[in-house]
């Protein structure tokens, strides 16, 4: 569908396009290749996968509905994330969690990580994904976006409704907790390789 020389997210656009149309194999091509980024996503703010299935599932069910809605000025990719940020964040609230609770100066718990087994790269992912996941979810939501799913600053505060200024110190405030949490488990890693 996309020459290699094309514009990804002029390409999305045209394929959203033809989605409005009632395109089945535009609509399929966007979801393969954002359902897995748009799952990732969802889970790590849900924190359920069967739940993060279902957010997704709304989200892609939204593109199909809401397609004639897509502004055309903002990336594809920055609307389905917006999209679904907002159906975690509803789900996170009919829980009783708001995401939107932060203590600033709250200092993260240290993670629970057998050092030597760090030596493989399977597990420095899981230790990085288990430090994310214990950091409040708006800082994990912007480091998440921003670094995992290479968003510009302008993008991912879009999706997460703030200013950029606002998102500089989530990422801030996030990077700062996952160095704290990480440095540990990393330094007793140094110190085991020969």
């Amino acid at each position: 569908m996309r020459t290699p020389q094309g514009d990804p997210a002029a390409d999305d656009a045209e394929l959203v396009g033809r989605v409005k149309t009632g395109d089945r194999s535009a609509y399929r091509e966007l979801l393969r290749r954002h359902g897995p980024g748009i799952h990732r996503y969802a889970e790590r703010l849900v924190r359920d996968p069967a739940e993060a299935e279902d957010v997704v599932q709304e989200t892609f069910l939204r593109l199909w509905l809401r397609a004639k809605d897509y502004d055309p000025v903002a990336r594809v990719t920055t609307w389905l994330f917006r999209i679904t940020h907002n159906l975690a964040i509803d789900r996170l609230r009919k829980r009783g969690r708001s995401a939107f609770t932060e203590d600033p100066d709250m200092e993260p718990g240290p993670i629970s990580v057998n050092p030597p087994a760090l030596l493989e790269g399977k597990q420095r992912a899981e230790a990085l994904t288990a430090a994310l996941d214990r950091l409040p979810p708006r800082q994990a939501s912007a480091l998440s976006l921003v670094h995992l799913h290479g968003m510009s600053g302008a993008e991912a505060a879009a999706v997460l409704e703030v200013s950029e200024e606002a998102l500089e110190s989530l990422l801030s405030r996030g990077r700062r907790a996952l160095k704290a949490q990480l440095a540990g488990a990393f330094a007793n890693e140094a110190k085991a390789t020969p």
